[in-house]
């Protein structure tokens, strides 16, 4: 029976459009049995999030509570095809977990298939960053097969989101992609996380959308980072 013992992406109220405290989602990881919880709050260039000063005072925030390791990052917004961020460098060296992901709000329309690649290829060349974000929608076309060697080269992991999944997910063609990524993944042996991109605390560690899929195509459990918190943290520039 696979065991995940870690979420690598949620939200709290601080990311202005989800609804739960820190302690709330704590609480609810724990309740889920999970020994890790990464809060990944949308950055600055999201409409309605944070300030940039909210990243730079995490050190303050205890990394355990309620008996689950917390993990504190930002979930970035990749601007352009160039892999442009919305936090400088110096700032994603000192947080434990950094999420890039294309948001429309942020991204702007969408580019073609090349250049959407290219974006997400580019910000792999990031050290700080350690996950690239539902890169499952279809609004924003991608190369799978670049997209994972990628990933498999420059060491960072795709994300299986399990709110893409959802049935009334917004995010187009997003089971379709997933599989295809998924295969891919297998064939050059690139690792996943799973996220559950919750915004409320009931939502925390749910991956109940993502685990079908996993079990349709019987992926590797050896290529999924979360099914510890000491193998999630190899992949964590924080922890290096």
């Amino acid at each position: 029976m696979r065991k995940i013992a870690a979420d690598t992406h949620a939200h709290t109220i601080a990311s202005g459009h989800a609804y739960s405290t820190i302690k709330e989602m704590a609480k609810a990881a724990r309740d889920k049995g999970l020994a890790g919880m990464a809060l990944t709050e949308h950055a600055p260039k999201m409409p309605g999030t944070c300030h940039r000063f909210y990243f730079e005072n995490l050190k303050v925030i205890p990394r355990n509570m309620d008996g689950v390791e917390l993990f504190f990052g930002a979930e970035l917004n990749i601007m352009d095809e160039k892999g442009t961020l919305d936090l400088p460098d110096g700032l994603l060296k000192e947080l434990d977990i950094v999420i890039a992901s294309i948001h429309g709000p942020c991204y702007g329309k969408s580019r073609s298939r090349e250049e959407n690649t290219k974006a997400y290829l580019n910000v792999m060349q990031n050290p700080y960053v350690d996950i690239i974000g539902h890169p499952d929608d279809g609004r924003f076309p991608v190369c799978y097969e670049d997209l994972v060697k990628g990933a498999k080269e420059s060491g960072k992991l795709l994300e299986v989101n399990n709110s893409s999944l959802r049935p009334n997910g917004f995010r187009e063609n997003a089971r379709e992609n997933i599989r295809e990524m998924l295969k891919y993944c297998e064939k050059y042996g690139a690792c996943v996380t799973f996220g559950s991109d919750a915004h409320v605390d009931v939502d925390a560690g749910n991956f109940c959308y993502i685990e079908q899929i996993i079990d349709e195509l019987q992926f590797p459990e050896e290529l999924i980072a979360t099914t510890s918190v000491e193998k999630l943290k190899t992949y964590l520039h924080h922890f290096r």
